[in-house]
């Protein structure tokens, strides 16, 4: 992903599927697309805090430094996506929650979409931050943050694909998309656990961004597609792939 112009071919690649209604991106990303003319006629999400860098020492306090929902909202956006990583040993933790729920809340206001993505995260003696993504870990994060701002009605969860994802997708009952999962597993196997999770109710789509953009066989176009296919059932068609940066 260090080279920006490979990264940005790749995106076209994927956003030229039709089965791809759009994009979640941070603003420089979004803003080269837009002077590329790739997302006419798609949906847009901007990602809304970057503050917290990996490694950083105040990781958990990610702060809202990307896109805002007046921004959004000139843009004629569709919605902001934001990063809420809890961590109960973390006193930054109380910082992100209250961002979180004013971020939902501004963008409730005109609205846009709030698309949380929640994890219960544990800091390691190193210092570095894990997410943990044991199902009740899941279930305990989703239950935090659907309750933040002071209406729902506009909040979307955005969840991994994890064990037990009948559980999971029982805790809620906001609209949800899937996480791509690990690039680093074989491909295969992560088209499969997605199958099995798009077919539970309430999930929507996916937001999928390196596992489709860089797969292992270098083939955007195929991996997309492969995709896009799993999100057809015998019942209904489901709502087409987004493709996150």
């Amino acid at each position: 992903m260090a080279d920006r112009r490979d990264l940005l071919d790749r995106l076209q690649v994927a956003l030229a599927n039709p089965a791809v209604d759009g994009v979640l991106a941070s603003p420089d990303i979004m803003d080269d697309l837009l002077l590329l003319g790739a997302l006419e006629g798609k949906l847009v999400f901007g990602s809304m805090n970057r503050g917290g860098l990996a490694g950083l020492v105040n990781e958990i306090d990610d702060r809202f430094t990307g896109h805002t929902a007046a921004a959004l909202d000139a843009l004629g956006a569709d919605g902001g996506k934001m990063l809420t990583r809890i961590c109960l040993g973390d006193p930054d933790t109380a910082n992100i929650l209250e961002a979180t729920a004013k971020a939902v809340d501004s963008l409730a206001a005109r609205k846009l979409i709030a698309m949380v993505e929640p994890f219960l995260s544990v800091r390691e003696a190193n210092g570095s931050v894990r997410n943990d993504l044991s199902p009740d870990a899941v279930i305990k994060s989703v239950a935090i943050a659907q309750g933040l701002g002071s209406t729902s009605a506009y909040t979307w969860m955005k969840l991994p694909v994890v064990a037990e994802m009948e559980r999971v997708m029982a805790a809620t009952t906001l609209p949800t998309v899937l996480l791509g999962g690990d690039p680093d597993a074989g491909q295969d196997e992560v088209f499969a656990s997605w199958q099995a999770a798009l077919a539970l109710p309430g999930v929507q789509g996916l937001t999928v961004g390196r596992t489709l953009l860089y797969p292992a066989d270098g083939d955007v176009a195929g991996a997309v597609a492969t995709a896009a296919s799993l999100l057809k059932t015998p019942e209904l068609l489901k709502t087409p792939a987004k493709v996150s940066e």
